[in-house]
C-alpha cells in the first residue's frame, strides 16, 4: 500500500495523456500532455515539455482540487477529472457526490464530506458526467480513462 502523492498520480495522468494533438473535434484544440491551447492560449503547446506540462498539473490541477486534502481513494480520480473536465468541474462532481452545496469551491464542508464519498460513487457520476456530454467519439476513451484510474487507485491502495 502506497500513499497517492502528486508524483505518483502524475505519471498516472501522463500515462493517458500523450504527446501532441491537434484534433478538430477536440473543443480544447492543440493540446499535449492534456495541456490545451483554450486554456493556455499563450502558451507554446507544441514546444510544451513534459517537466513544464507537470509543474502546470501541480499547481492548476492538484492544488485547486486539494488533492493532498482528499482522502486517498478520491485523490488520483478527482485530479485526473480536473485534468480532463476542468477543475470547477471536478469539484463540483465531488460535491454531488458528497451532498454539500455544489459551489464549485473545496472548503471545510466539501472535504470533510469527501471522507464518505466512494471511489466508485465518484466514477459512476463522472461516467454519467460524460454520457451527457454526447460526444460518441470521446466516450469510449474518456470511460476507459476512468475505469483505468479506479483499477489504479484499487492497485494503489491495496
Amino acid at each position: 500500500m502506497s500513499e497517492i502523492t502528486f508524483d505518483i498520480a502524475v505519471e498516472h495522468i501522463l500515462l493517458k495523456e500523450g504527446g501532441y494533438v491537434d484534433d478538430p473535434a477536440d473543443r480544447g484544440g492543440e493540446t499535449k500532455y492534456g495541456i490545451s491551447k483554450r486554456s493556455y492560449p499563450s502558451l507554446d503547446i507544441k514546444a510544451l515539455s513534459k517537466d513544464k506540462a507537470k509543474e502546470i498539473y501541480k499547481i492548476d490541477f492538484w492544488n485547486s482540487v486539494k488533492a493532498e486534502h482528499l482522502p486517498e481513494q478520491l485523490r488520483l480520480t478527482v485530479f485526473d477529472m480536473a485534468v480532463n473536465a476542468g477543475v470547477k468541474r471536478a469539484i463540483l462532481l465531488l460535491q454531488e457526490c458528497a451532498k454539500v452545496e455544489m459551489d464549485g469551491v473545496i472548503g471545510p464542508k466539501t472535504l470533510k464530506a469527501a471522507q464518505f464519498v466512494g471511489l466508485f460513487h465518484y466514477e459512476s457520476a463522472r461516467i454519467a458526467y460524460y454520457n451527457r456530454l454526447r460526444q460518441p467519439r470521446f466516450l469510449v476513451g474518456w470511460t476507459n480513462r476512468a475505469a483505468y484510474m479506479t483499477n489504479t487507485t484499487i492497485a494503489l491502495l491495496t
